[in-house]
């Protein structure tokens, strides 16, 4: 693989005495779309931490963009949304464009003002996501997944090349999951954001995303969705070490 845009060599990682993370190997090429499935404790947000410099490896390295992460200080070329949706106070009185337009904040400053490039990318993120028509609505009267978009829109205003998303579809509705990966599909195709998705959801996985990662303490699969499709329900049971039964949601 070519200059990789995240490269995690022979990581591994602890909390005190339990070992979370051991001899992670894991090249993420540009513009590639990367399903990361695993078991609760599996070691998955702790990747995503390591990724972000929220944590430091006790062993091996990570770098972005080529870079060795401890000399790496462009963050805004890296987006990152959360499970904000169930947890997120639904009196919070801000409309989805200024929720948007505080994507900016750290470009423009805390008390400086937007000027008209950086007000047409916040229409521009608002619409990438589908939430035109509730521009104007306040955030706390969205669904689960309505405020999941509005949160990815914040995450893409300032136009990251990569978005790290941490299980989104948490509140989604199930009837809108799909419609949501959907979205993440254009993002990943039409704007070349090189996608990470967190998912439990192993039955869409393999819908829309280029790659597959299966993490459980050690990396037991990384390939391509090809690859990952041919795998029997044996091999990913034994990957998460109960039964896995693999279960398609795309509908025509």
């Amino acid at each position: 693989m070519e200059n990789p845009i995240i490269n995690v060599k022979n990581v591994s990682f602890r909390y005190e005495r339990e070992n979370v993370l051991e001899n992670i190997d894991l090249s993420i090429p540009k513009g590639s779309f990367l399903g990361l499935v695993g078991p609760n404790g599996s070691g998955k947000s702790t990747l995503l931490k390591l990724i972000l410099g929220l944590l430091k490896p006790q062993k091996g390295r990570i770098e972005l963009f080529g870079m060795p992460i401890s000399k790496f200080r462009e963050w805004d070329r890296i987006g990152f949304v959360s499970q904000k949706a169930n947890s997120f106070n639904t009196g919070f009185p801000a409309t989805v464009y200024e929720v948007v337009a505080s994507g900016l904040t750290k470009k423009i400053g805390l008390f400086h003002f937007m000027d008209k490039k950086m007000k047409e990318d916040v229409i521009s993120a608002i619409h990438s996501v589908g939430m035109d028509p509730f521009i104007h609505r306040n955030i706390g009267e969205l669904s689960g997944g309505q405020q999941q978009r509005v949160f990815i829109a914040r995450a893409i205003v300032s136009k990251p090349e990569i978005l790290i998303l941490d299980e989104p579809t948490v509140g989604v509705d199930v009837k809108n999951v799909q419609a949501f990966y959907e979205m993440l599909d254009k993002l990943n195709k039409q704007l070349g954001i090189t996608l990470i998705l967190v998912t439990h959801d192993i039955g869409t996985v393999t819908n829309k995303v280029t790659h597959v990662a299966c993490l459980n303490k050690f990396l037991h699969f990384h390939g391509d969705k090809e690859e990952y499709e041919k795998l029997e329900e044996k091999d990913l049971s034994s990957f998460y070490q109960f039964d896995v039964k693999v279960l398609s949601h795309e509908h025509n």
